[in-house]
């Protein structure tokens, strides 16, 4: 069976598309998309990605109007922590470490949740 190789691209709707895609760029690394063929689009690198529709009664979104999330993969959780803290970003981070590795959360301004991972354990040996 033929099977995709990954995710291309993440689209979805907002308030101030401009500020917003900024925002990630800053914030988070996230370099915009390019406005010519000459420049390069932002590239991840390899490793696990969840795919995980969730029921309508998720707490994980965020609030009921909120029907996606994002997580991205961090080398340090605790060094971006720290750069989105004293960017004056609200960080949560998960108390518990986990067999997959450790968890932050945060939410973009437009209020969508933002979720950090530091892959650990065998699933990223």
């Amino acid at each position: 069976m033929e099977r995709v190789t990954g995710i291309g691209g993440f689209f979805f709707r907002s308030e101030d598309p401009d500020g917003l895609a900024e925002w990630y760029a800053t914030m988070l690394g996230v370099d915009r998309v390019p406005q010519s063929m000459e420049d390069r689009p932002w590239a991840q690198e390899a490793g696990t990605t969840a795919f995980a529709p969730m029921g309508p009664d998720t707490t994980m979104l965020g609030d009921a109007s909120r029907s996606w999330s994002i997580n991205f993969r961090v080398r340090d959780l605790a060094a971006m922590v720290g750069q989105l803290r004293s960017a004056g970003v609200e960080v949560e981070v998960d108390a518990e470490t986990y067999p997959m590795g450790r968890f932050a959360s945060l939410a973009d301004p437009e209020g969508n949740v933002v979720q950090l991972w530091e892959p650990g354990g065998p699933a990223d040996s």
